[in-house]
């Protein structure tokens, strides 16, 4: 599949049931492209099957939640819709993408609470998210954007709102060359890249920040997992920048990164060592069993 994302071949479930690509479209005055009120998923098929599309589902259920509203279908119900959608593309490798909004309705301002709740689950081949990365190392760019205070947003949620200042700064990455952006969070700690937890490795230990005020990933949780399955001991804490000057390797990870080495953040230089390509190679494994 190949073209402008609203101009392809195929179908996508929509509040039910499937509509032609083309046809899946929206009001203007939907209460979410004015107001944010949109929480959604991203998840990989491998060999037919979604990984961990439970907890995805699940996830996408309390995002919801969190920014106060309720999907209208259960966790059941979501995962029928995945499915089909899936068999529908006729993929066996895919990115998955369930979203769910306030639709157009009776209201049309900040509140909204007579507005339907919409869902919609579309399927698509995609490859590396970084490209040639996932062997050279990634580049990446640190963001002046921070990651704010759970105090000022629902850091836990996975809601459309919370990636403006994540755009916004993988746009200044790429444009000076980057694959992305290292953003730190609002008391001055390493916290994430813009759609992708971190890792970093020194004296054989891992170290990772703790996802205190941004999403603890699924896949973060994954390859957590597998470093203590591998007895390898993993620090979960909060990292001062400077630190990065000490640690030998580091990767990303996420549904679309998957396991993704760095090779650069900023002036801080990193070796695509053993562990890492052991991990990536793991997950990769994981991921298709």
């Amino acid at each position: 599949m190949a073209g402008a994302y609203d101009d392809r071949d195929g179908q996508i479930w929509m509040d039910g049931k499937m509509v032609p690509w083309r046809d899946a479209n929206v009001h203007v005055l939907t209460h979410a492209m004015h107001y944010a009120s949109s929480v959604f998923e991203g998840e990989r098929a491998y060999n037919g099957t979604i990984f961990k599309s439970r907890e995805h589902s699940e996830r996408l259920k309390k995002s919801a939640e969190m920014i106060d509203f309720d999907i209208p279908y259960t966790v059941d119900e979501i995962e029928a819709a995945k499915e089909a959608t899936l068999k529908q593309s006729g993929l066996s490798d895919a990115y998955v993408r369930a979203v769910a909004w306030r639709g157009a309705g009776k209201d049309m301002g900040v509140a909204s609470a007579r507005n339907p709740v919409r869902l919609a689950i579309a399927a698509w081949e995609w490859g590396a998210y970084y490209g040639d990365a996932k062997t050279r190392g990634a580049k990446l760019d640190i963001s002046k954007w921070k990651r704010p205070s759970p105090e000022t947003i629902p850091s836990h949620a996975k809601a459309a709102g919370l990636y403006m200042i994540c755009t916004m700064s993988k746009h200044a990455a790429e444009a000076k060359g980057c694959s992305d952006a290292m953003m730190f969070d609002y008391r001055g700690y390493v916290a994430e890249a813009t759609g992708a937890n971190v890792f970093f490795v020194k004296d054989g230990e891992v170290h990772t920040p703790t996802p205190d005020c941004f999403l603890n990933g699924i896949t973060r949780q994954t390859v957590i997992g597998m470093l203590r399955d591998r007895q390898i001991k993993v620090v979960e804490r909060h990292i001062d920048p400077g630190e990065m000057e000490d640690f030998q390797q580091c990767w990303l990870t996420g549904t679309a990164a998957e396991v993704t080495p760095v090779g650069q953040i900023g002036d801080y230089n990193f070796e695509v060592g053993t562990l890492t390509r052991d991990i990536a190679d793991g997950y990769e494994k994981l991921v298709r069993d």
